[in-house]
């Protein structure tokens, strides 16, 4: 018992009780991200956002859900569609580097009120086909959202309509989709890493997280593969809508509350 009370209190500012929510919350949401293909990195951040120090959220989310789109990925590897994958990596690395430099300097919430704009008009705005693939749109798309993972976190409400676009069926969505926030996780955690950020205190908790997402991980594939094309695009699609309404909602409470 002493050992067992010794990780959970092993987080700096993080309580006990607040390192078991952090754990239960890892496996719900990667059930949410392995079925559903997105939704389950933004869910995670808000939690962490009430329970873990402000500055050493972002950083340890991006351990976390490196992790978990990894495994996600794996779990379906056969379904990756690696089309877009260089022009989307090239984007992310200059979005990190540039979001590095200024991490600090634009306000969290404007960027939270932009992407939840931009993710209803994806779906309903006038010229939403006019959004095809290409080796330009993705550049720009890992260049804006590597850049806004700086400061938000969860960016895969962003990417999801662009890998919805280029991809024909539910598994290869959500294969491809995990690789892409993998990259852009990965990339945040060596930046993070130049400017500084502690990640050592922080490792008993991260690693518990990651073994609690991986089995949500699995339960969300299983799912998956039973889950109708028809109902899995009903629930993308609204999933996507959620978090674009809760973007907002992040942003305006962030600039008149």
């Amino acid at each position: 018992m002493d050992i067992f009370y010794t990780i959970i209190n092993s987080a700096p500012g993080v309580p006990d009780w607040a390192f078991v929510v952090l754990c239960i919350a890892s496996f719900f949401t990667s059930i949410v991200s392995a079925s559903l293909g997105l939704g389950g990195g933004a869910m995670m951040v808000a939690v962490m956002a009430s329970l873990v120090p402000p500055l050493a959220v972002i950083p340890v989310h991006a351990v976390v859900q490196v992790f978990s789109n990894i495994t996600r990925a794996a779990l379906l590897w056969k379904h990756i569609d690696f089309t877009w994958m260089m022009p989307f990596l090239l984007g992310t690395v200059i979005g990190a580097f540039v979001g590095g430099q200024i991490v600090f300097a634009i306000p969290k919430h404007l960027l939270q009120s932009i992407i939840g704009l931009f993710v209803l008009y994806t779906l309903w705005g006038p010229a939403v086909k006019a959004i095809k693939p290409s080796f330009i749109t993705f550049v720009w798309v890992g260049s804006f959202a590597s850049f806004a993972t700086m400061f938000v976190g969860g960016t895969g409400p962003l990417i999801a309509p662009f890998i919805k676009a280029s991809t024909t069926e539910r598994q290869m969505t959500v294969a491809t989709h995990g690789v892409f926030m993998f990259w852009q996780h990965g990339i945040k955690i060596i930046i993070f890493g130049f400017l500084g950020f502690a990640f050592a205190p922080y490792v008993t908790m991260m690693v518990a997280m990651i073994l609690f997402g991986s089995i949500g991980v699995v339960v969300g594939k299983r799912i998956l593969t039973k889950m109708p094309e028809h109902i899995f695009k009903k629930l993308f699609n609204t999933i996507l809508v959620m978090l674009a309404i809760w973007l907002l909602y992040e942003g305006f409470t962030g600039y008149f509350l």
